[in-house]
């Protein structure tokens, strides 16, 4: 019992210091992107070229894997109105991007075949299983990005500041093989290289300058959609339920004066 009781304590303290230790990083830098607040929005130009930075530099390491192919269609109030808060694509655009990625399925016969995805269909991840993915990473494990912006702590800056923070490790500061120094990760030292660093490592196809700053902004837009694309859709339901309750308060109120008015 007491060697139960010692062992929960030394676990503490480890968790404690672990704790404290992962708060030596830089804090982050405080981004304005037009998603955040309560009444911001997703700009579909950013988000599509988030998804060009993604597809080109992101996916070779790192897996979305809670989005689907058809979550990149545009989706409207009417037939036609396609709303600007998401990528906007078109059925045939979401088919042909799909078609263009293999997903292992299942034939008539029960043999494991692989097939042309989707809409329907999740992206493919780019390692069968994590010890092929550590193995491909000198022992890292590059984590899914489909939820990582709501899973980090000050979310969209942090993964920005990280992307846009690699510099080269102070004097005295001993960085191991294989890593690289980041200040804004805990501990200083990060296995991932610096996966954006030359401006024009991506072309856009609206023709915007690829900076490195810019494909960072761009990148953290579309994977903040991506862990909520129906995130607009809930900002606006807010705000017509506070409205609701607005006109029913003011309502309530003079009703209640009415009805008491002849009572003192």
């Amino acid at each position: 019992m007491k060697r139960t009781l010692l062992s929960s304590f030394i676990l503490g303290l480890v968790t404690l210091g672990t704790a404290i230790a992962n708060t030596d990083a830089k804090h982050p830098k405080e981004i304005n992107f037009s998603f955040k607040g309560s009444f911001g929005t997703f700009k579909r130009a950013e988000l599509q070229r988030g998804f060009e930075v993604y597809k080109n530099v992101c996916a070779s390491c790192h897996a979305i894997d809670h989005l689907r192919f058809g979550n990149l269609q545009g989706k409207g109030k009417g037939i036609h109105e396609i709303r600007e808060s998401n990528l906007g694509l078109t059925k045939d655009e979401v088919a042909a991007l799909a078609a263009e990625y293999k997903v292992p399925d299942i034939n008539g016969d029960g043999e494991p075949i692989e097939r042309k995805a989707t809409a329907v269909d999740k992206f493919p991840k780019p390692y069968p299983n994590q010890k092929a993915a550590r193995a491909a990473n000198n022992g890292a494990y590059p984590p899914d990005l489909s939820m990582v912006v709501k899973a980090r702590k000050f979310g969209p800056d942090y993964v920005y500041s990280l992307l846009t923070g690699y510099e080269k490790a102070p004097e005295g500061v001993e960085i191991g093989e294989g890593r690289h120094y980041n200040p804004y990760f805990s501990g200083g030292q990060i296995s991932m290289a610096q996966p954006l660093h030359t401006e024009g490592q991506v072309t856009y196809s609206d023709g915007t300058k690829a900076t490195v700053e810019q494909m960072a902004h761009d990148v953290t837009a579309f994977l903040a959609w991506a862990s909520e694309p129906e995130s607009d859709d809930r900002k606006q339901m807010g705000i017509k339920v506070m409205f609701y309750l607005l006109i029913m308060s003011i309502v309530m109120y003079l009703s209640k004066r009415r009805i008491w008015a002849d009572v003192k």
